[in-house]
């Protein structure tokens, strides 16, 4: 039930409709103090109309009232605090969360529709960094939340599998390649390939002709550079989902830059024959002054074509082939002009469905304040960092929890989701200090806090599971009110994670349940044999379904015990 709704519904009678229930509602406010009541009903507006104080109006209202619902109403100057009733709430919130299972919370306005995420997107021969995380893990959520509201999510890996950097990447394995040796560790070898091209080509420019020589055979077909590229790809692959799937990320398509390549004439021959396309210094553009944006340049003077050319291709690809009711690009904060532009060419093509189109950017990592760079040598490794924070999750249950079973799974689960919840807690647009000392800490705001606290409600349950069949869930204390009110909020927390595309919402609302169970459990003998246990069991039970699936929301397992 919407208990908003049902005060609203209780003002505007009151009022003999002269505010609708959805006026009502707007003006209705939370109180910072629970000694204030659950809402309160500020009668400032109505001064007017009304041509009373708000005082006089308040106490007039509150006489109009049907109380019966309510624990008791209080007049407190121009306000009207509403007090709901523990024992009625706190009975229908656990009746229907214990009914409904990890179904609690599940929207059904996605009615369906498809939702494709272009997301990770890493690029091939390249490492997996701590930059590519944030792209990674803040799709997948969506992909979870998208499909919590009812759409049906689409993850898209855009690969980074073309462009000139494969031309010089044939040339050095060619010279210096060793096959053996990116066999056994590819990323790495491929990667030191590139950078001695880079540091021969500073000696020998003839080495950067030669490199564009052997992508414009690769363009071509040519039989040997479509071998290598594909087997450079493939091994790169194979490293990359060893980490998607310490992560728990699949995929629904790894349709890379590549993939567009037969694409992309149809695109530019749209744009010619709509008269979009002019001439400007040699090159060929799409003016947008209209929409007060720089010209968007899509052919080169020499005839290349650039990303925006590409990604044209690509979102009319996905149109025709999903149909999507949306279409999600979690792509760095940098990229926001490209976008705008992206979304500003086909909407001059007459594609409205660019309307659905939308960029979700982020903020970058970084280390000790600075941004990594692939370049200057200043990059984390992902692998790296999630092995550390899985030995360190290991070293912390082997001293606390030495006898624990499947001790490596747990602690694969405890330092994987460290790391997702470090960087989901933080509103998107935020950049995020790495830092693994924080990740792994056991309070404060981090995964390892709120799996612990799911820990703890599955331990209770163990010594003392929920009867089947109890029919009442009354329960009337302040402090298991505080952790029912949180309960309560879940289906609006994913709606709102939904509306605003941020994951964060989630993992701030899990923290936030935690601390009012843990607050309840620390000052409640929860087990004590009265008339109350089962009320306080399924108290219990529906902290551990709803943090559970909170945390799976975000991409991140519930370990039964730690």
């Amino acid at each position: 039930m919407d208990y908003q709704q049902m005060v609203a519904i209780n003002i505007s009678k009151a009022l003999s409709d002269s505010l609708s229930e959805e006026e009502v509602s707007l003006l209705l406010e939370k109180p910072k103090y629970s000694t204030h009541g659950d809402f309160a009903f500020p009668c400032f507006s109505l001064a007017k109309t009304m041509r009373k104080a708000p005082q006089l109006i308040a106490s007039e209202l509150a006489e109009k009232l049907d109380q019966q619902q309510f624990e008791k109403v209080e007049v407190v100057g121009p306000y009207v605090n509403f007090f709901l009733n523990k024992g009625l709430v706190s009975n229908d919130i656990l009746a229907k969360i214990l009914n409904e299972g990890d179904n609690y919370g599940n929207l059904s306005i996605g009615n369906g529709g498809n939702v494709t995420i272009d997301m990770s997107s890493p690029n091939i021969a390249k490492p997996f960094s701590m930059g590519h995380l944030r792209s990674t893990v803040i799709g997948n959520a969506l992909a979870n939340i998208v499909a919590k509201c009812g759409y049906t999510p689409i993850k898209i890996n855009h690969l980074g599998d073309w462009g000139t950097q494969f031309g010089k990447l044939i040339v050095a394995y060619k010279k210096w390649g060793n096959e053996e040796a990116v066999r056994k560790e590819p990323i790495k070898e491929l990667l030191k390939l590139y950078v001695q091209f880079h540091e021969e080509a500073e000696k020998d420019t003839s080495l950067e002709d030669e490199g564009r020589k052997w992508f414009k055979k690769l363009e071509d077909n040519d039989q040997e550079a479509v071998e290598l590229w594909k087997w450079f790809r493939e091994e790169s692959l194979q490293e990359f989902n060893k980490i998607y799937k310490l992560l728990g990320i699949s995929f629904d398509s790894y349709n890379g830059e590549a993939f567009y390549n037969d694409k992309m004439g149809a695109a530019i021959q749209l744009i010619k024959d709509s008269g979009l396309l002019v001439e400007d210094k040699g090159a060929q553009v799409v003016k947008l002054e209209e929409e007060e944006l720089p010209p968007c340049l899509i052919l080169k003077s020499d005839g290349a074509t650039l990303y925006i050319t590409r990604d044209l291709a690509t979102a009319i690809y996905r149109k025709n082939t999903y149909d999507f009711a949306k279409s999600i690009y979690v792509v760095g904060n940098e990229q926001s002009l490209h976008f705008k532009q992206l979304k500003a060419v086909l909407k001059k093509l007459g594609f409205d469905w660019s309307d659905d189109m939308t960029h979700v950017p982020f903020g970058l990592i970084l280390k000790d304040g600075k941004k990594m760079s692939t370049r200057k040598g200043k990059i984390i490794l992902l692998e790296e960092v999630l092995a550390e924070t899985i030995a360190l999750a290991e070293q912390n249950i082997s001293e606390k929890n030495p006898n624990l079973p499947n001790k490596e799974e747990v602690a694969k689960q405890v330092g994987v989701g460290a790391v997702i919840f470090h960087d989901l807690k933080n509103d998107r647009m935020n950049s995020v200090e790495y830092s693994l000392t924080d990740m792994l800490k056991f309070e404060g705001e981090t995964g390892p806090y709120v799996q612990y606290t799911h820990t703890r409600a599955c331990s209770i349950l163990r010594k003392s599971p929920l009867q089947e069949g109890q029919t009442s869930y009354a329960l009337q204390d302040e402090l298991s009110w505080e952790v029912v009110k949180e309960l309560q909020k879940f289906p609006a927390m994913i709606e709102k994670a939904n509306k605003q595309l941020e994951p964060s919402v989630i993992a701030k609302y899990v923290v936030d349940l935690s601390q009012a169970f843990n607050k309840y459990y620390g000052n409640t003998h929860i087990l004590l044999q009265d008339e109350s246990l089962q009320a306080r069991l399924a108290l219990v039970e529906a902290v551990k379904i709803t943090l559970k699936e909170g945390l799976r929301l975000l991409g991140i397992a519930a370990p039964e015990e730690m």
